[in-house]
């Protein structure tokens, strides 16, 4: 028994034309739109909902303004979620809405479960050529012109007691720690054997609780790129990257999000398994970044914001 993963978000929001288009350029389907309330899918149904600040389905919010209001993980089976309910049902906040349960976190974020609505899918992904490994012959890697993020991979919330919610999430649901910044963040993953972390629980020093950002999985590297510079080809701001998580190893790309915080395109992190030995890192600019572009890269020229083109058709053209 363990939960699979994020089934579905939910958001509340002001500006919901904002929104709307942001998901739309960010590459998620559009699959049911109301006054108050829009709802997207991943490529495998992960849904995203962005709903106005006052809707009456939407759990308190953890700060002000646009953020995350309520997180949906997905479980096996029915005889999972009733499990889970044994273990959740005297917890602050519990509910039993329908077909899931939940409850409220340490940092008062509404948590709920359901027996899991994602569909699998089989999307092709880039082959890569090392020095001991040649996965690519007589291929060329793939380019995309804009990303279809295939899930809802993780999600990252300021806390206000990191030790609490790392209990809460382990006791109560048999999440894993992967990584730890020691009195200051626990990287979690769902169960063992899985991605580096399903999500980040980040203490800063004022304990102030917030959404820090959402993480959607894309295929490869390529479609990093390819998303973020469709993205800042539409307008849309860049926060950091491209980059590389030393952490997790994996690429990034974070832009802001109308919707609240940050939203970030990411492929390629650390698969675990329970030999796993969680570490413990100092957190610092090198901790979060190998490697990282500030400001982005301009969508047209391909180069970083505010340098500006090439002069011609190839790198050693002259401007006369």
């Amino acid at each position: 028994m363990s939960v699979l993963g994020i089934d579905e978000i939910s958001y509340g929001a002001g500006d919901l034309a904002a929104c709307r288009q942001f998901f739309i350029d960010w590459g998620l389907n559009l699959v049911t739109e109301q006054a108050d309330r829009l709802v997207f899918e991943t490529l495998n149904g992960c849904r995203v909902i962005v709903a106005a600040t006052d809707h009456p389905d939407l759990p308190p919010a953890i700060e002000t303004g646009p953020t995350l209001r309520e997180v949906v993980w997905g479980v096996e089976s029915a005889a999972d979620l009733a499990l889970y309910e044994s273990r959740i049902a005297q917890l602050p906040g519990f509910v039993k809405q329908g077909a899931r349960i939940g409850c409220t976190d340490p940092n008062g974020l509404a948590v709920r479960l359901q027996v899991t609505k994602k569909r699998d899918v089989e999307v092709q992904s880039a082959e890569y050529n090392t020095w001991s490994r040649k996965g690519r012959i007589d291929q060329a890697s793939p380019a995309y012109e804009r990303a279809q993020p295939i899930e809802v991979g993780h999600v990252v919330f300021f806390v206000k007691d990191v030790q609490a919610c790392e209990r809460f999430y382990v006791d109560n649901f048999g999440f894993a720690a992967s990584d730890r910044y020691p009195e200051r963040g626990a990287f979690l993953r769902t169960a063992p054997d899985g991605g580096h972390h399903d999500i980040f629980l980040l203490q800063r020093p004022d304990k102030h609780a917030g959404l820090n950002h959402v993480a959607f999985t894309v295929r490869d590297i390529h479609e990093v790129f390819g998303g973020g510079m469709h993205i800042s080809r539409c307008g849309w701001d860049t926060q950091l990257g491209p980059g590389r998580h030393p952490v997790s190893s994996a690429y990034f790309w974070y832009f802001k999000n109308p919707a609240g915080a940050l939203v970030e395109y990411y492929a390629d992190e650390d698969q675990l398994t329970a030999d796993w030995q969680p570490r413990e890192f100092e957190p610092g600019p090198t901790v979060f970044a190998e490697w990282a572009i500030d400001g982005g890269l301009d969508g047209n020229t391909r180069r970083q914001k505010g340098v500006g083109g090439a002069d011609g058709k190839f790198l050693t053209d002259k401007r006369h």
